[in-house]
């Protein structure tokens, strides 16, 4: 009996727990969020540095189809920005010019056309809010996606809705913009994604490895607080493999997460963008009460910054030769 034992936890990593959707406070692949809260933003000070912020976001957030081991989320784009996701994990395929919304081989009947009027949409009702948006190339390898990029936005969007500096703006120049976070070369459109702080171990093998996954996370929370505040801290919390689909994953990390942060409410503390397969919405909530009640502010230049951004600087162009 004991020796089957792994082999069946990696069976229901294959199959899953349940086939019902289920609505917990850390978990939910229902169709719609318990309930909403769109304006959160409102509240932080225009002052305050977009890296003081802590944030919910979604892992892979336009991957609704495509079976167990494809899909990530259950909400719309519409219903995650209105739950209170301020960070969108956005994959193209890269066509003839054509920008669809993959997740590996599997489709996701979009193209980041509907994503851009998606965010749009949200910025123009709610001006208060940002979206930050982490934009890669998947299932193509053109290695080329700058033009089509640009084209895209023009006919979707419109350029001024950009936030067109590398910089980490405050909360008051990001309000109404929408922050590509830039995981492709090219001129900058925005922030390079390769300048955060990130911890995205994503592959789980089994369930067995649940542990590994949830030890990296609970590190790279517990780093952000006394981490550099002037650099965004982004963590996964999703993670996938062979025997371990997304859904399994999170069924596994989430609670987890949950009652980190729960042990944490009392604390005054900035975790950074924390990345996530299906989120429910007091998790949401858990994360947006986060906001740091002070941020410390100087007027000394910030050496450990500028440091940081000259090596960014260096190492983009180097890669570029």
């Amino acid at each position: 009996m004991y020796k089957l034992l792994p082999e069946l936890v990696v069976l229901l990593g294959v199959v899953g727990f349940s086939f019902a959707a289920i609505q917990r406070p850390d978990y939910d692949d229902t169709p719609n969020p318990e309930f909403l809260n769109p304006f959160w933003m409102a509240s932080i000070p225009d002052d305050q540095p977009l890296s003081a912020i802590t944030m919910p976001g979604t892992h892979n957030t336009m991957s609704l189809y495509g079976g167990v081991y494809a899909e990530c989320q259950t909400w719309s784009l519409a219903s995650q920005l209105r739950a209170g996701v301020r960070f969108l994990d956005v994959r193209v395929r890269h066509v003839n010019g054509n920008l669809t919304i993959h997740h590996g081989v599997s489709y996701q009947w979009a193209h980041f056309g509907h994503v851009l009027e998606g965010v749009v949409d949200f910025l123009h009702e709610y001006p208060s809010e940002t979206v930050l948006m982490r934009l890669k190339e998947e299932f193509s390898e053109t290695n080329n996606i700058y033009g089509a990029v640009v084209d895209f936005i023009h006919q979707y969007a419109y350029w001024d809705l950009l936030w067109h500096s590398r910089l980490v703006p405050t909360m008051g120049e990001a309000r109404r913009k929408l922050i590509i976070l830039q995981d492709f070369t090219g001129p900058d459109l925005g922030i390079r994604y390769g300048s955060l702080d990130i911890a995205d171990d994503w592959k789980v093998p089994t369930l067995l490895n649940l542990e590994e996954k949830w030890q990296s996370v609970y590190k790279h929370l517990d780093a952000a607080p006394s981490g550099n505040m002037g650099q965004i801290f982004l963590t996964y919390a999703s993670g996938a493999g062979v025997f371990a689909h997304p859904r399994a994953v999170a069924k596994g990390i989430n609670p987890q997460l949950y009652e980190y942060l729960q042990a944490k409410t009392n604390q005054n503390q900035r975790f950074g963008i924390i990345c996530m397969d299906f989120p429910a919405a007091p998790m949401i909530q858990m994360i947006i009460d986060f906001q740091l009640k002070e941020v410390v502010k100087t007027n000394k230049p910030d050496l450990e910054h500028a440091t940081f951004l000259l090596r960014q600087m260096i190492k983009h162009f180097a890669a570029t030769k």
